[in-house]
Order: structure tokens, then C-alpha cells, then sequence
């Protein structure tokens, strides 16, 4: 990000910011391979180096690379967004050990997933809010449920809850996608042509950043329920919300004994999910990089990423800030 502009005049490196008298030294970040990821990074990234003289070095990695690395190397030092949820036996291990430390929900209120109606379809019809009422009028979704491809973890809980609310019994089709790809193309098929759409989502995506979508009311979480709709050989799938799942921002134990300013800097980052979701809209319609999306980011949220820095690096971005 250091040859990156603010707009189409200012540099959003600042000439020396990172060469001074700080003691942060070499650091290493873990990028996953996902969109939201990335754009976490390269607003961390860029902060660290800029406002506290980080030299960071950003490791290509996903969810179990990242999580073994930490339990054999110790390494790397940030991992800016974790979910726990997919971390599986390794990561709890290592909390229990003390061997990290959650700093925040880097994402606030996390991973949301849901089954989704267009805004527009809910604002004609509201008793659509709910899926008693979704059950009860059928041909206003379009008959027809939109589900993840198999092999998602999310097909298998949509398969249960499938069941559990009898869809088909109502007269809604469950249509499995094949692929990511289409389960957004028909979405985006959908609101071209203001049709209804029914499926599940989840986020922060681009779809959902794009489109004004309605996760309808599931009923309560219920703990047990979910678990058990997790197995595809449940016998008897119940009702169900999803949970939000938590993403959050974790370093090593050294790092965050060594590094309090960059721990507490780091503690700070935190982007509602909405808002990610409406960044990577952006990065698409406007086939942008990562990289550009923070800049974007960085350009039209001085207030919010200026309040999460000490003085001494709000002092150094000072002319990023006016």
C-alpha cells in the first residue's frame, strides 16, 4: 500500500513514517484467502507500518495453515481474521495453553448467515419477515428455496432446517446449487428483474453488500438443535436460527507481551460486517484490489480509523487525517 494515492493527489505513505524511532521491528501477518480478509490486512498493514514503524511482513495462508503454523512455529504473529468456528481441536488447544490471545471481534457482530429474502419483496409483502409466513405463501418466494452447493458445510444445516420446516410439504423446491457462482448469480438474476428469491447467504460477502437482502426470522437459536443439524444423518433436524459466528483478531502470547501498542492498536480494528460487505460491493463494481479498497476505506472513514491509533501514530498520519 505504500505507492498507493488518497484520491488522485495524496500519497498515502508517509515519506519517513515508518523509518522512525520505533522499536515494533519485523512482524508477520497472516492474509487468508478470502475478500474480506484481505482488505482486514491491508487496513492493518498499512497502519502498522505507517503509524508505528512495523516492517510487516504479510504470509499467504487460510484457516488450518495459519492455526498449525501457530501451534508448531509460533508464528505468524497476527492472524487479523480467525474464525473459530472452522479452527477446529488445534485452535482450542492453543488458547488453553495461553499460546494466543483474542484481542477483538475484528468483524462486529461477526459471520452472519441466514436464509434471505430482496428487501423489496419483504416491503410488499411483510409477512414474509418470518417463515411461518414464508410457509404460508409459497408462490410469493417463487417456490422455490435456493441452496448451498454440496460439500458447504452450510448445505448440510440448510438440508436439516429443509426438512425441519417441510418446504417441500409447503410447496417450496429446494434447487442445491452447483456452485458458489450461481447461488449469486441468482441472486443477482433476481434483483435485475425485481423477482422474488429465496435462499440462504451468508456474510460479509459482495452479494450482500450489494443487494438489500432481508434475513428472515428463523424462530430462536437453539444450541442443540443446530449441533445436531450439522449431521447430514440426523434422523429428526428441529427448528433453528443461525448463530453469528465470531471472527476475531488473535496474536501470539510474545507478540502481545512485546508489542502493547500495536496489540492495543490492533484491539481497536474492528469493521461492522454491513460495512465490509458494502467494501467489497465496491472493490467488485469497481474491479478494484484489495489494496484499493482499504484506500477507499482509509479516504472515507478518517473519524473511525483515527480513533484507533495513540498519539504518537495519529500525530505521524496527521496529514492522512485532515
Amino acid at each position: 500500500m505504500k505507492k498507493y494515492l488518497l484520491g488522485s493527489a495524496v500519497a498515502l505513505a508517509i515519506p519517513g513514517a515508518a523509518l522512525a524511532a520505533d522499536d515494533c521491528g519485523e512482524v508477520t501477518m497472516a492474509e487468508m484467502n478470502w475478500a474480506s480478509a484481505k482488505i482486514v490486512v491491508a487496513v492493518s498493514e498499512f497502519l502498522l507500518e505507517q503509524g508505528y514503524g512495523c516492517d510487516v511482513a504479510v504470509v499467504p495462508s487460510d484457516t488450518t495453515p495459519a492455526v498449525t503454523s501457530l501451534a508448531e512455529n509460533n508464528e505468524p504473529d497476527i492472524v487479523p481474521e480467525l474464525w473459530p468456528n472452522a479452527a477446529g481441536d488445534v485452535y482450542d488447544k492453543l488458547k488453553e495453553g495461553g499460546q494466543i490471545v483474542e484481542l477483538t471481534s475484528v468483524l462486529d457482530p461477526g459471520g452472519v448467515e441466514g436464509w434471505w429474502l430482496p428487501a423489496y419483496l419483504v416491503e410488499e409483502h411483510p409477512e414474509l419477515k418470518t417463515i411461518d409466513g414464508v410457509l404460508a405463501n409459497p408462490e410469493l418466494v417463487g417456490g422455490m428455496f435456493n441452496n448451498c452447493p454440496d460439500g458447504w458445510g452450510c448445505r448440510v444445516i440448510s438440508d436439516n432446517l429443509a426438512r425441519a420446516f417441510d418446504l417441500e410439504g409447503n410447496g417450496i423446491e429446494v434447487f442445491n446449487h452447483g456452485s458458489g457462482e450461481t447461488l449469486a448469480t441468482s441472486m443477482a438474476s433476481a434483483f435485475e428483474n425485481e423477482e422474488p428469491w429465496f435462499g440462504y447467504y451468508w456474510g460479509p460477502t459482495t452479494p450482500l453488500g450489494k443487494y438489500d437482502m432481508v434475513s428472515i426470522d428463523l424462530g430462536e437459536f437453539d444450541e442443540d438443535a443446530h449441533a445436531a443439524n450439522q449431521n447430514a444423518n440426523t434422523p429428526d433436524p428441529r427448528p433453528s436460527a443461525f448463530p453469528t459466528a465470531p471472527i476475531l483478531t488473535i496474536v501470539t502470547k510474545d507478540f502481545y507481551e512485546s508489542h502493547p501498542e500495536e496489540s492495543e492498536l490492533l484491539t481497536n480494528i474492528s469493521f461492522k460486517s454491513d460495512t465490509v460487505s458494502g467494501l467489497l460491493a465496491w472493490q467488485d463494481e469497481n474491479n478494484a484490489t484489495a489494496e484499493e479498497a482499504a484506500v477507499y476505506f482509509l479516504e472515507n472513514n478518517k473519524d473511525q480509523w483515527g480513533a484507533w491509533l495513540n498519539d504518537d501514530a495519529r500525530e505521524k498520519l496527521a496529514p492522512l487525517l485532515e
